[in-house]
């Protein structure tokens, strides 16, 4: 039975009226926007400090590759926590969580806004990414505990709204502050406006999130710090290269050949601990029984993979190639935005009627967007009215994707017992980093290499786009696998 408290207060669990016939928590909309700006903010720092770098170098002095690592590092960090993150909070409490990982992150904001030197910079950053980890997993652990049925498609419709934004209007928003702060020191504020925000969102967590727990036995409250050790080692021996690779550093890929072994020992270490009774990280047996969540882990990685290195390739290719400001290219991306903002909610409440369709229709969608913007950018780029040129591709391209990542949530999470939302989500949330990481890094060498010794940033950004649809191919492909074996289950006959 599980429970959920706020303050010393212990009430009956209460959900948005699931099969239990339990009565649904009157707070939870409230809990759920306190929630996704917790996300918001976090996700932001992904992609805010892509526009930032050029600040960053001319206030603190150091070298792009040295630089390259306050966003690598923030990105690794990140990844590395979300499945023990999301098995912390179904074992502990989320409120407790978000407590503990929202202070984590503000101090860690302070940190970096404040930093002397470009080291404790990365140092503040890896600190803030691990913040951000712990948080994470928290709401998609929410949604599985306070929604069910069509209210919980809409809840993540709404996360998915956010992911979408989040990614997208970060350009934008580092641009603005840094145009209002100057360009030397402007970068600073692009940290320190976390704090006060955080600080404001501490006492919305304490105030309205619920205390939920799981009470089934003394096992369900144990850790597995040998998984988490394997998991993190395994996690680490695959992105570290990666992001190592961003900055153009070869030496570190020989860890790839860790990722196997480490990965290998931590399902039969899970497999093990499940066996003789104990309370593993992740339950693996989720893979193989729960219908769709496997396949949407795999869906959803390899869209973050194809989506995730566009938005840093494209700033790359308006400011260092086309000569534009950071506010200009932020501004330049708003239209994906704008259509992820739109689809995202609509999505929300169409895939309990479309189910897997609706996520191959959308990739669909994306692709097409992403094929036009190559053209037409190709065509008008340098004509003075190429902004006019990205904004329909750019457009599509966002109303498709927010199409993609709230129904996958949904899909993925449908049938994944509450009592393992948290750590089933982190690992959701874990392979959608390790897919952007491994993206951006390859995006942009593909870009590097197709503009050539010539520095033809057009042929560049083809290369890119080109390289991002064979990987949203493979997603697509995947997606049009799981809907083939959701209707085969169902007894329904395939789409065509």
């Amino acid at each position: 039975m599980g429970r959920v408290t706020r303050g010393d207060d212990v009430t009956p669990e209460r959900r948005s009226g699931d099969a239990t016939g339990t009565e649904p928590d009157p707070a939870r909309w409230r809990v759920l926007a306190v929630t996704l700006a917790v996300g918001f903010m976090s996700l932001l720092d992904v992609t805010i400090v892509n526009v930032a770098i050029p600040s960053m170098r001319s206030g603190l002095d150091t070298s792009a590759a040295t630089i390259q690592w306050v966003v690598s590092g923030y990105a690794l960090s990140f990844g590395l926590v979300l499945v023990t993150g999301g098995r912390l909070g179904d074992a502990w409490g989320r409120r407790r969580l978000m407590l503990v990982g929202l202070t984590g992150f503000v101090l860690a904001s302070a940190a970096c806004g404040l930093a002397p030197s470009v080291e404790v910079l990365v140092a503040a950053r890896l600190v803030q990414g691990l913040s951000a980890g712990l948080l994470a997993p928290q709401n998609t652990g929410l949604i599985q505990e306070l929604f069910s049925g069509g209210e919980r498609g809409r809840a993540f419709g709404l996360f998915g709204l956010v992911v979408s934004v989040a990614s997208a209007i970060g350009p934008v928003l580092g641009g603005v502050i840094i145009a209002l702060a100057g360009e030397e020191g402007g970068w600073r504020w692009i940290f320190l406006v976390n704090v006060p925000i955080g600080v404001v969102l501490l006492v919305a967590i304490a105030r309205l999130v619920p205390d939920t727990r799981v009470e089934v036995g003394e096992s369900d409250t144990r850790l597995d710090p040998g998984g988490a050790v394997l998991l993190g080692l395994a996690v680490l021996c695959l992105l570290l290269p990666v992001v190592a690779l961003e900055s153009g550093a070869t030496g570190l890929l020989w860890l790839l050949l860790g990722v196997p072994v480490a990965g290998w020992a931590f399902i039969a270490w899970e497999r093990r601990l499940t066996r003789t009774g104990g309370a593993p990280l992740l339950d693996i047996a989720l893979l193989r029984r729960t219908p769709g969540y496997g396949n949407g882990i795999v869906v959803g990685a390899l869209y973050f993979t194809g989506f995730t290195g566009v938005f840093l390739v494209l700033s790359v290719y308006l400011q260092d190639g086309l000569g534009y400001s950071t506010l200009a290219t932020g501004l330049l991306l708003t239209p994906f935005a704008v259509g992820s903002a739109v689809s995202s909610m609509w999505a929300g409440r169409a895939v309990t009627r479309m189910g897997r369709s609706l996520v191959v229709r959308a990739l669909g969608v994306m692709m097409t967007g992403l094929v036009l913007l190559a053209v037409l950018a190709a065509w008008a780029q340098d004509r003075s009215w190429l902004w006019l040129a990205l904004v329909l591709p750019l457009l599509l391209a966002g109303l498709g994707g927010g199409a993609v990542v709230s129904p996958n949530f949904t899909l993925t999470l449908a049938e994944v017992p509450p009592r393992m939302g948290g750590a089933a989500g982190g690992a959701l949330q874990t392979g959608q980093r390790v897919g952007a990481a491994i993206g951006a890094a390859t995006l942009i060498t593909a870009y590097q290499l197709g503009s050539g010794d010539g520095g033809d940033p057009g042929a560049g950004l083809r290369a890119a786009i080109g390289t991002a649809l064979a990987l949203l191919l493979l997603a697509l492909a995947a997606a049009v696998w799981d809907g083939r074996r959701r209707a085969a289950a169902a007894g329904a006959p395939t789409d065509r």
